[in-house]
């Protein structure tokens, strides 16, 4: 799969079926080329308007499955959502 197919697949929380968004980065081991982690926008501040500051950072071992249109994770949101690396 290449990695703009991997980023028209919206990210899905199968704890809650919330749904997290779609994917921005990954992030990849240079010396095996194994995918890491996903790294998924977080929620917009106030009235979506303000930007965001944070992001979900998923493992690669929590994604349980990868169909056609989405992607099946299952995490705890607010574990996985961190700073962003790049403010």
């Amino acid at each position: 799969m290449r990695m703009c197919e991997l980023k028209e697949k919206e990210v899905i929380n199968c704890r809650d079926g919330e749904r997290l968004g779609f994917i921005c980065d990954v992030e990849i081991d240079i010396h095996t080329g194994i995918v890491v982690r996903l790294i998924v926008p977080g929620p917009c501040k106030i009235w979506g308007i303000l930007g965001r500051d944070q992001e979900y950072v998923i493992d690669y071992t929590c994604i349980k499955q990868i169909g056609a249109d989405v992607i099946l994770v299952d995490i705890d949101s607010e574990k996985a959502l961190v700073k962003s690396a790049f403010l």
